[in-house]
C-alpha cells in the first residue's frame, strides 16, 4: 500500500492503509491538535531526528489492561518495603529527558528528539500527557511517561536508573487507572519485559475497535498528582470498613 503524504490539513488516512510493518504517513506536525487527533485514531508519530516525522499503527498492536498486570513476589516484597516514593506529574521534563538520554547512553537510537520532547511537554501543560515518577534517596530512579484520552493511556516511554524502578512505575500507574475505570494501556509495539508484566498482542482490527469504545468516555484532563497521592495514601493506611484489619474499602491489593 502507499504511503500517505500528509499536507497542513489536521487530517490522516485510516490506520488499516499502514504498510504490513505498520508505517501508514509521513510529514505534517507535531501540534498538539494533530497528535491528540493520531492518537484517538490509533496512531502514533515515531521517528529519528535525522528523519521526517513518520507516523505508525502497527498490527499486532501490544495491549495492557490495568487489572492485568503481573506482579512477581519478588517485586511485591519490594513495594512494600516502601524504598521507593512514587508520584504523578510532578517532574515531566525529567521524565522524558530521561527515556531519551538512557536510550542514548546505550548507544541505541531514539525516537525522542528535541521536537519529540517539545511537543509532549505542551501536551503534559495542556493536561493530555502524564508522567509517573520513582524516587530513591530523593533522586529519580525512573518512570514512565504517554497520554491520556478518554478511557485508554497511551504509553510512550519508560527508564529505570535503579533496579526495578520503571516496573514500579508501571505498577503503581496500573493502580490508578484501575482505580479510574480506564479500559486500557496502548502499548504500541512487543516488548518481551512488557508481555511479562502482563501485557499481550491483538489485532489491529480489535484494538481500534475497543479503542472506539473507549474514546466515548470522558477524559480525565488536568494534573494527576493529588489524585495519585490520595490513592497511595489509602493503600498506606488502608481504613478497615467494620473494624477488622483485613477488609478494605475497594482497594485492589499488590500484596
Amino acid at each position: 500500500m502507499p504511503i500517505f503524504r500528509l499536507s497542513e490539513k489536521i487530517s490522516f488516512p485510516p490506520p488499516h492503509l499502514s504498510e504490513p510493518e505498520g508505517l501508514l504517513a509521513v510529514g505534517g506536525d507535531l501540534s498538539e491538535k494533530r497528535l491528540l487527533l493520531a492518537y484517538q485514531m490509533g496512531i502514533f508519530p515515531w521517528f529519528s531526528e535525522e528523519e521526517p516525522i513518520l507516523w505508525w499503527s502497527p498490527d499486532p498492536r501490544l495491549l495492557l489492561y490495568p487489572s492485568d498486570i503481573n506482579i512477581s513476589r519478588r517485586l511485591k516484597r519490594t513495594i512494600r518495603q516502601q524504598i521507593f516514593k512514587v508520584t504523578c506529574d510532578t517532574a515531566f521534563e525529567q521524565v522524558i529527558t530521561a527515556c531519551a538520554s538512557v536510550r542514548l547512553k546505550k548507544n541505541q537510537e531514539t525516537w525522542i528528539g528535541e521536537e519529540m520532547i517539545v511537543a509532549y511537554c505542551r501536551l503534559f501543560e495542556s493536561g493530555y500527557a502524564h508522567s509517573v515518577e520513582v524516587w530513591y534517596q530523593g533522586e529519580l530512579a525512573g518512570g514512565l511517561y504517554g497520554l491520556s484520552l478518554g478511557g485508554c493511556f497511551f504509553g510512550e516511554s519508560m527508564f529505570s536508573h535503579v533496579s526495578n524502578a520503571s516496573k514500579i512505575a508501571l505498577i503503581y500507574l496500573c493502580r490508578f487507572l484501575e482505580s479510574l475505570s480506564f479500559d486500557l494501556i496502548d502499548c504500541q509495539v512487543k516488548t518481551d519485559h512488557l508481555k511479562r508484566m502482563g501485557a499481550w498482542e491483538v489485532s489491529r482490527s480489535r484494538f481500534l475497535k475497543e479503542l472506539r469504545h473507549s474514546m466515548n468516555k470522558s477524559t480525565l484532563k488536568g494534573c494527576w498528582e493529588i489524585a495519585f497521592r490520595e490513592l497511595n495514601d489509602k493503600y498506606d493506611n488502608p481504613v478497615p470498613v467494620d473494624g477488622s484489619e483485613n477488609n478494605f474499602v475497594n482497594l485492589p491489593s499488590i500484596s
